[in-house]
């Protein structure tokens, strides 16, 4: 009845919220409602109340509009807001007085905001049915985008009085009640306003306890929220004037007492336990480098990087022969104000680098698109004689912004859940503040050249008289660079069984019969990490003989000589290698048993093998920063009996032009599908044979996506046409691309996939538990869910780098990216 009639009259609700906060409004409302019915104007006034309610509702626009997102601070209270939120903000402040609901609702309903986009996009469907009927069964998860709380909230309705001042005491009811909180159920025909204090009798409690509280307790109103016409919810918080400990005391044990009865509100929890379990298994299969600018005396340099050991080769690729980062003078100043120049919110580049060894010493040369583009002659010199280097790499990089404050992500949960949770609710400790204090920025660096790019650069004509011009490109080296602090992603360890250390002789036998000296690091009941006493011939895959002398002394029960283990991995120095035993089917081996039991028998004596962090919790700092800036488009892979299919996408601050297109069609809510862009063919064919046998320990897999987009089709069916290629062969997709080229937009994707572990539920275990303490069966369908994701990709839009190499007249290509960037800038 209400929305209905709200609804009818929604241009005059509309053009009479310009007029909140005018001291003429009451007038001003009876001249514009004169030809309503009573109970019509009564409604329209109560939700001219409803929004004229003073409110302290925390704005984070962070992934929720296409302006670039900046901290704000109005009344002690930090926002983040872009221009458009901002100016909308202040001219609402202005006219309403104060912050109250009617500018909080202005704020979120601007025309840059993605709710309001898909909205308005869904509206302007010209076939509606045809996207109501496609299956939308792929979860869109909001990173980093859960809230904490800070103490249990018990669903509890009691019956309470009220008094509104001296000679007005009401009857009411409590919907909820924390320690130092309330919120409750009152008439709405009682007027009450935010930092109005109030008196609360807790009459159902008194009824049966002695509370001791002859004057009742005192509130402070906190916010107003209209439920109905009839309801409003009045948010509380106590003064504590009482200074009652007796009585903090007995409510703090009777809320513990009750919750399990009465029931914790979950809400922000389960939110959160869903979000932070897809990043869990994103951030740490990431190929991309993540590197931290801070800015010292007006100049940004390169402070820390977070590795993982699946990035961690774009790390040692750019450390020189004395093992330190030349990325400071290839990521320089000038580079910086370049790209900072660019108006984008998430600012791209491509880089080419290769390197020249002197006499022991390596040396960089790079060179950005940007540079060579605007020197066509040296352009050709670069590609041409860099390309033959085996060092040479092409990188795409992304800038953008980074906040120190994002660091820290507290538990969904309050401090009350838990003796432990307080602890682990604390901010980063002041050395981790004091590291990441001056980071401005955040930029990734992902390697996505191929070979058969390589070899077209090679194909290039340089003149090579003028090769000395290369030393432009070059880069000198400094005897004390700033210094640049390598940060290892702590996550859970997902090997299948711990590694105990322990050094004891062994011997190495190849099939060729070359034969090793070395000790072993450490072992599990799989596997040895062993270090050889000089380098070694052995690659992944090879298959071996172990022996251990030494340990053969302490059992006659297991003949420990000639053990067939295979080759899991070789270090860059080619002494450490470690080791997986080789069993056939599941017939027994003499290692795994003997060291099985040697376990067993010795844990009180055998150390376990952990790596303590350098600066205990920096990565975790570095980790919440990196996701709350996520500019990619991750996206998860469920098993379905014997087949792969996409079970969840991810959605960061910054979006990916394919999730622009996914909003432009309505389709970024809780639930979408990405079916058009990577079809469950494409995933079964092409896909699946490749990654099916892989495990987590190896690298990700690169795959290409080719897509033609053309906006002017009212259906994500009919607008998007792809193919997706496990080669970096592109001749077979030439022709589907030309036909896109004159008319529609193209993007081209690297898709980076791995398989997946088990969960890291060491990250999610707090969460997890208190879900499972109120809710078990929740707790459960949330880590059947975590099981099922088999697979993690990221796709990074590498267009412009491919589009270079195929043979498509320049000014096509120059036009297409002109229709590109104004369609998505229209939607940005």
């Amino acid at each position: 009845m209400t929305e209905d009639i709200l609804l009818k009259y929604e241009s005059l609700v509309d053009e009479l919220k310009s007029y909140l906060g005018n001291a003429k409004f009451d007038t001003i409302f009876k001249s514009k409602t004169a030809g309503l019915t009573k109970p019509e104007q009564f409604l329209i006034k109560m939700e001219m109340s409803r929004l004229s309610q003073p409110i302290a509702r925390f704005i984070d626009l962070r992934g929720q509009v296409t302006g670039q997102v900046k901290p704000y601070e109005y009344e002690g209270k930090q926002h983040f807001m872009d221009e458009t939120a901002i100016a909308v903000f202040e001219q609402a402040i202005k006219r309403h007085g104060g912050y109250t609901l009617a500018v909080y609702e202005a704020v979120m309903n601007t025309d840059n905001n993605h709710r309001v986009m898909q909205k308005k996009a869904a509206q302007q469907a010209q076939q509606p049915e045809q996207q109501n009927e496609q299956k939308l069964d792929c979860q869109v998860i909001k990173f980093a985008s859960y809230e904490s709380r800070r103490e249990e909230r018990m669903n509890y309705s009691i019956k309470i009085t009220v008094e509104l001042s001296k000679d007005n005491t009401i009857a009411a009811t409590t919907s909820d009640i924390s320690l130092s909180g309330a919120k409750i159920k009152l008439s709405s025909r009682y007027q009450v306003k935010k930092k109005q204090l109030l008196g609360l009798r807790l009459v159902g409690l008194e009824q049966d306890f002695e509370l001791g509280l002859k004057n009742g307790i005192q509130y402070e109103v906190v916010a107003v929220e209209k439920i109905s016409a009839e309801f409003n919810h009045i948010r509380l918080k106590r003064t504590f004037i009482e200074n009652n400990a007796k009585f903090d005391e007995f409510l703090e044990s009777f809320i513990h007492g009750n919750k399990r009865r009465y029931k914790v509100n979950l809400d922000n929890t389960l939110d959160a336990v869903v979000s932070k379990s897809y990043e869990q298994y994103y951030i740490p299969r990431v190929t991309s480098l993540f590197t931290f600018f801070s800015l010292q005396n007006d100049k940004l340099y390169p402070s820390l990087v977070l590795t993982t050991e699946n990035n961690i080769f774009i790390q040692r690729y750019f450390c020189d022969e004395r093992k330190l980062s030349c990325l400071y003078t290839i990521l320089n100043q000038q580079r910086l104000s370049q790209l900072l120049s660019d108006p984008a919110q998430v600012k791209e580049e491509y880089l080419y680098t290769f390197t020249h060894v002197v006499a022991g010493k390596i040396y960089y040369y790079s060179a950005t698109r940007t540079e060579l583009t605007t020197e066509p002659q040296l352009s050709a010199l670069f590609f041409g004689f860099g390309s033959q280097k085996d060092s040479w790499q092409c990188f795409k990089v992304q800038l953008m912004p980074s906040h120190p404050e994002d660091s820290f992500i507290p538990l969904s949960l309050p401090n009350t859940a838990g003796k432990d949770i307080e602890k682990l609710n604390k901010p980063p400790s002041p050395r981790v503040q004091g590291m990441i204090k001056d980071v401005k920025y955040l930029l990734i660096l992902t390697a996505i050249g191929t070979a058969a790019e390589q070899a077209h650069y090679q194909s290039f004509s340089y003149d090579k008289s003028i090769i000395n011009q290369l030393k432009r490109f070059g880069h000198g080296k400094h005897k004390t660079p700033p210094k640049l602090e390598t940060v290892d992603l702590e996550y859970v360890n997902l090997r299948s069984h711990k590694r105990y250390l322990y050094k004891t002789d062994t011997q190495i036998k190849t099939k060729e019969g070359q034969e090793y000296s070395a000790h072993s690091r450490d072992f599990s009941v799989m596997g040895l990490q062993i270090e050889c006493d000089q380098p070694v011939t052995l690659q992944k895959g090879d298959i071996v003989e172990l022996s251990l002398p030494e340990l053969q002394k302490i059992t006659k029960k297991h003949d420990l000589s000639k053990l067939k283990y295979e080759v899991m991995a070789v270090s860059k120095s080619l002494t450490t290698i470690n080791f997986k035993a080789s069993r056939i089917a599941d017939n027994p081996h003499e290692g795994v048993t003997f060291f099985t039991q040697l376990i067993e028998n010795n844990k009180d004596k055998l150390k376990v093998s952990e790596e303590a962090p350098k600066v205990p919790g920096l990565s975790t700092a570095l980790r919440n920063m990196v996701t709350k800036s996520v500019c990619q488009f991750p996206f998860y892979l469920h098993k379905e009996a014997a087949h792969f299919k996409t079970g969840a996408i991810g959605q960061g601050l910054y979006s990916s032009p394919l999730h622009i297109i996914l909003q432009n069609y309505g389709l970024l809510n809780e639930t979408t599908s990405i079916d058009a862009f990577l079809t469950p063919e494409q995933i079964n064919e092409v896909i699946t044979p490749q990654i099916k046998d892989r495990s987590r320990q190896d690298p990700p897999l690169p795959f290409t996506l080719f897509i033609r987009f053309d906006p002017k089709k009212s259906t994500i069916e009919d607008a998007v046409k792809s193919k997706c290629s496990a080669t970096d062969d592109y001749a077979p997709q030439l022709l589907f691309l030309k036909k896109g080229l004159k008319s529609e937009l193209l993007f081209i994707m690297r898709v980076y996939i791995s398989r997946t572990g088990r969960p890291d539920t060491d990250y999610l275990a707090n969460e997890l538990k208190y879900v499972s303490q109120y809710a078990l069966h929740k707790a459960k369908d949330l880590e059947e869910a975590l099981w099922s994701v088999t697979g993690v990709g990221d796709m990074v839009d590498i267009t412009d780098e491919t589009l270079s190499h195929l043979d498509f007249p320049a000014e096509l290509v120059e036009q297409m990216n002109k229709r590109k960037q104004i369609w998505l800038k229209r939607l940005s």
